[in-house]
């Protein structure tokens, strides 16, 4: 099934969440001067045109992103990630674009870093390659992600942060995103892996979680942001991420976001929820 498209949902609250962590984690490793693999499991098109039909469609991004760049008060924690989107739209009057993961990693790797990036749809592959272009050191492959992270892995610098991000068309995909971190740990247990989820059935979720515990990974935070109550009708409700290894600070600055992404995105049931799922 390769029905998925991004651009639908780039810029949701999901987005959000999402891409500020991943900025987070990103602004983190270039504090040291030593290189870093940026891998990125399921990339989509790289960069997105909230103003196209597709994003028109849905309108999600204007609960998203659109509601959060022009605020003055945002916290600390959310300005690295809201001024890079600044930053790409400099030059308009309105929010003409809006990074995928592999836009925002492209804001942070320098010459010593290297991007790598996996799609499969043919449509997005396309785009991600002319979007990758002039990307130095960036290498894209259509060819199945999950296997890519494990083919990557330890990378020869011993520093790396993964991005597993896959649309969940099939149940599958979420023990099959668990067990990935799980076998890549095996090999790179000091990496940082962040993967991302919709929270569409609960009980999903809970396996994803009991597949974490029972395994052999240590530090994983967990940060779940949910629009609305869980319900057994379709569609998603919310959206969360599984950070291995997470940045020190990571944690403090998302009790930050959340609050705010709550006052600023929020309805009446949004609740949002912060936990080391394992300990170091």
């Amino acid at each position: 099934m390769l029905s998925y498209r991004h651009a639908f949902h780039a810029g949701n609250f999901a987005d959000v969440l999402k891409h500020s962590v991943l900025t987070l984690v990103l602004e983190y490793m270039t504090r040291k001067e030593k290189g870093f693999y940026y891998i990125d499991s399921h990339s989509g098109a790289g960069m997105y045109q909230p103003a196209d039909e597709y994003a028109q469609k849905t309108g999600e991004y204007k609960d998203g992103i659109a509601k959060l760049i022009e605020q003055q008060d945002l916290p600390e924690a959310l300005e690295p990630y809201i001024d890079l989107v600044k930053d790409l739209n400099r030059e308009e009057d309105e929010l003409s674009l809006y990074p995928g993961s592999p836009g925002i990693a492209r804001q942070f790797t320098r010459r010593q870093d290297s991007a790598h990036l996996f799609e499969l749809h043919p449509t997005d592959i396309e785009h991600l390659k002319e979007y990758s272009q002039r990307w130095n050191k960036s290498h894209v492959k259509q060819s199945d992600g999950y296997q890519g992270v494990l083919g990557l892995v330890p990378p020869p610098n011993r520093r790396g942060v993964v991005l597993i991000d896959p649309p969940y068309e099939l149940k599958e995909d979420y023990l099959k995103a668990v067990r990935t971190i799980v076998n890549a740990y095996k090999k790179f247990a000091t990496g940082t892996y962040i993967l991302w989820y919709p929270v569409v059935k609960r009980e999903l979720v809970e396996q994803m979680q009991s597949a974490f515990t029972k395994s052999d990974v240590r530090n994983v935070v967990q940060v779940e942001y949910c629009q609305k109550a869980d319900t057994t009708e379709y569609g998603m409700t919310g959206t969360g991420l599984f950070i291995v290894n997470p940045p020190w600070q990571l944690s403090q600055q998302l009790e930050e976001i959340l609050p705010y992404l709550k006052a600023k995105l929020g309805e009446n049931e949004t609740s949002y929820t912060l936990k080391q799922l394992i300990a170091e």
